[in-house]
């Protein structure tokens, strides 16, 4: 019988010297959030470590069955400590847990197991998690910090939109990660003088940072265009998709990725859902109910100002991609992703962005199902849809996969006139045989 691993707390002395290492996914947001923490005392480090060696640490410490996204995060932690960079009797971890049907509820309990494997098991391992489910006395989510956390969900989506619409077409080089960096650099210091978190602030910080995109000189061309969706992790994360959106960049095309402002409301509209159904407190009902109207406002935010200049296409309102996919697949199927998977394909490709890399980690059974499952039918209503499921596991090359997306770029260049209109897309061998 394997030993019991016991858990070590992040005590509040623990914080005052402590580097607490965190996995990086979310590469704008990120960024913005070590800041945001660093105001409240702790000192995050967003880690940077890729390659073969990450894969590697993950299959030695964890087994081979368990996901993708585990394997990666956990090997991404455990090739950092055994490289020298960080005092080890100083370093603490920092890991998400939904508290949810998916696996990532349990990801910290296989990283503790991962520790006292390798002799490091007195290392704190912090569940960030708004259910309860863990706590720490030098580790809390505040009112205030949560605040300015979710104001960073606007300010990341919004330049992680224009971004992606407006480097393709750049006429300097860099000009459009130039204008990020410095909004990053001018937002963070707003928020560490408490300002920029008020929604009418925020509203005229996406207005003006919206406007200086828009003024970037450009060389409107016609360039392919591609949506990315998937498992979270992947969906986000350059080491868990292999740089996915710098190849397509490469290939000259202009990338589509949802905003984490929609899969929030996503996992907050279902706890409503969860209570409507099987009951609940009515005082956590209100709580959960007040953060979705917040969120709502948020999310308002950000459409309104990447409508204000035509040049940008701007996000569908959560509440219209739940209406999009009602048709399609039942909103009991929460788990994961879930529907939300299948609505932003949709989304996608009623917003212009027909040709979708789907992600599909291994051992993600629910994203399988809301993504790979749904291709068929979203094919049978939207026929010039152009999706492409790509595998990610610890054995998938990334020729392999760059190959197969170049296929789906040659399919959506066919598709393409001359004269530079699309035109009407067959349905193809393999849908129809589908059909």
């Amino acid at each position: 019988m394997s030993q019991q691993v016991q858990r070590v707390e992040f005590t509040r002395e623990m914080k005052k010297d402590y580097t607490i290492l965190v996995p990086n996914m979310l590469p704008v947001h990120f960024g913005f959030l070590v800041k945001v923490f660093e105001e409240y005392g702790y000192k995050l480090k967003i880690l940077q470590n890729d390659g073969r060696s990450v894969v590697d640490a993950g299959l030695r410490y964890v087994h081979n069955d368990t996901c993708y996204p585990a394997l990666l995060v956990i090997g991404q932690f455990m090739d950092a400590l055994q490289s020298g960079k960080y005092d080890l009797s100083k370093t603490a971890l920092l890991i998400t847990q939904t508290g949810g049907g998916c696996r990532a509820s349990n990801y910290i309990h296989l990283l503790r197991k991962a520790l006292q494997k390798a002799g490091l098991e007195k290392i704190p391992v912090i569940s960030l998690n708004l259910s309860g489910l863990e706590k720490n006395s030098g580790f809390k989510l505040t009112l205030p910090l949560l605040r300015k956390a979710l104001a960073v969900l606007a300010y990341g989506d919004l330049l992680m939109l224009l971004h992606n619409q407006t480097m393709p077409y750049e006429r300097a080089a860099g000009s459009s990660q130039q204008l990020m960096d410095r909004w990053i650099g001018r937002l963070t210091q707003q928020m560490s003088a408490g300002k920029g978190l008020s929604l009418k602030e925020v509203q005229a910080n996406l207005n003006a940072i919206c406007d200086e995109y828009a003024a970037l000189p450009i060389l409107p061309r016609q360039i392919t265009k591609v949506g990315v969706v998937g498992e979270i992790y992947v969906k986000y994360s350059p080491l868990g998709n292999n740089h996915l959106e710098d190849f397509l960049h490469g290939q000259d095309c202009e990338v589509m990725v949802p905003g984490v402002i929609g899969f929030m409301l996503f996992k907050v509209d279902n706890r409503l859902e969860d209570i409507k159904l099987y009951g609940g407190n009515r005082a956590k009902f209100a709580v959960i109910n007040g953060l979705l109207q917040y969120l709502t406002k948020i999310e308002t935010a950000v459409i309104d100002a990447a409508k204000r200049h035509p040049r940008f296409t701007a996000p569908s309102p959560y509440s219209r991609v739940k209406r999009m996919v009602g048709p399609v697949i039942g909103y009991g199927c929460k788990m994961g992703e879930g529907w939300l998977l299948t609505a932003e394909m949709i989304e996608l490709v009623e917003s212009g962005y027909g040709n979708i890399v789907c992600a599909q980690p291994f051992g993600c059974l629910p994203n399988h199902i809301v993504g790979k499952g749904m291709i068929r039918k979203i094919k049978s209503l939207y026929p010039e849809a152009n999706i492409v499921p790509i595998d990610y596991d610890p054995g998938a090359t990334r020729v392999n996969q760059e190959n197969r997306i170049k296929l789906m770029l040659a399919v959506a260049r066919e598709q393409v006139q001359p004269s530079g209109e699309e035109a009407p897309a067959p349905v193809s061998a393999a849908a129809a045989a589908q059909e």
